[in-house]
């Protein structure tokens, strides 16, 4: 991987300008190999020091985070970034016939890359940043009992009717007819050629594309049926997280928006949440949307945000946007 700029460190901590960070591969419990990144401090006996996994968002290769997972370990945070399997580093030769799909990338991947975390980290506190449906999939990990501490970025899993009002038919067209007619032709979702993310498996774009108010009832019928009891012990799973969350989202996400987050937030019914809800205007931006976050114009503004709850588990005095109430329903 080339070279990575480091951010400086606001808090005086020394660091490199320049930051390797080491290959990671790892087996899944089905012999899966999963390929990414890490970022690691030398030894030296803290094992209070954190380390942070990053969940991806769909068919984003992990490569996107880099300068977020820099800026992390410049403020003395370790970070693993990963691809989940079928995308980027994780990606095999081909794609065609290949099966994998949100329960895969939940129940194997995220389980995966935590029992790596606890095996190879011994005693250093867990935390995970999550994009969009990276914070969905941590319910479905066995091991979500061990996060301490959980920062998602427009976390939901893609109900459409959930989607921004002004573009909903829209991107209902474009995500839930065009993308899966698609993979229907090619056998998988050829997003590069189209501009449209990664290439994706057929078995995700099955799950992104369900069209039920509920993430479980995706898997009642079609290409992947699971059991009442499966079904709702996968519901349950989300329980098992206890550490207390903040999801982020942005006025200007058509993903994101609030019914979308506190959909998925409802689920962490153990998990004390914070949703905080920003408007670009209020940083002196036009736009930032889904996806724009993790851009590195953003340290000296919105990264705060993460950094501070994830150090200290609250938000800055003078953080931007409202905290909304969780809504029932």
């Amino acid at each position: 991987m080339d070279r990575m700029s480091a951010v400086s460190a606001s808090d005086g901590a020394t660091v490199s300008h320049e930051v390797v960070p080491a290959p990671l591969a790892l087996h899944a419990e089905d012999g899966h190999v999963l390929r990414g990144f890490v970022w690691r401090h030398a030894p030296d006996g803290m094992t209070e020091r954190p380390v942070v996994i990053v969940n991806p968002a769909t068919s984003v290769r992990c490569r996107y985070y880099s300068r977020f997972a820099a800026f992390l370990y410049a403020h003395g945070f370790d970070v693993v970034l990963y691809d989940y399997r079928g995308i980027g580093e994780s990606r095999p030769v081909s794609l065609k016939g290949f099966h994998a799909g949100w329960i895969d990338w939940g129940r194997l991947d995220v389980e995966a890359v935590l029992q790596h975390v606890v095996s190879d980290f011994p005693g250093q506190p867990i935390q995970v940043v999550a994009h969009s449906v990276g914070g969905f999939l941590i319910g479905l990990a066995a091991s979500s009992h061990r996060i301490e501490r959980v920062f998602s970025m427009g976390a939901q899993f893609a109900y459409w009717r959930d989607y921004a009002r002004h573009k909903r038919y829209r991107m209902f067209v474009k995500w839930h007819l065009v993308m899966p007619a698609l993979t229907a032709l090619f056998g998988y979702f050829p997003g590069q050629r189209l501009g449209w993310l990664e290439d994706t498996p057929r078995g995700v774009v099955r799950d992104w594309t369900a069209r039920e108010p509920r993430f479980e009832d995706a898997w009642r019928r079609g290409s992947l049926v699971l059991g009442e009891a499966e079904r709702q012990a996968l519901v349950e799973r989300f329980a098992a997280l206890r550490g207390p969350t903040l999801a982020l989202s942005m006025t200007d996400d058509e993903f994101g928006t609030v019914p979308a987050i506190q959909r998925l937030l409802r689920y962490y019914r153990n998990s004390p949440t914070t949703h905080l809800h920003v408007a670009p205007e209020s940083i002196g931006q036009c736009e930032i949307g889904h996806f724009a976050f993790f851009h590195s114009r953003f340290e000296s503004t919105l990264w705060r945000i993460p950094l501070d709850w994830l150090r200290n588990g609250c938000l800055p005095a003078d953080a931007p946007g409202r905290v909304m109430p969780l809504a029932t329903g």
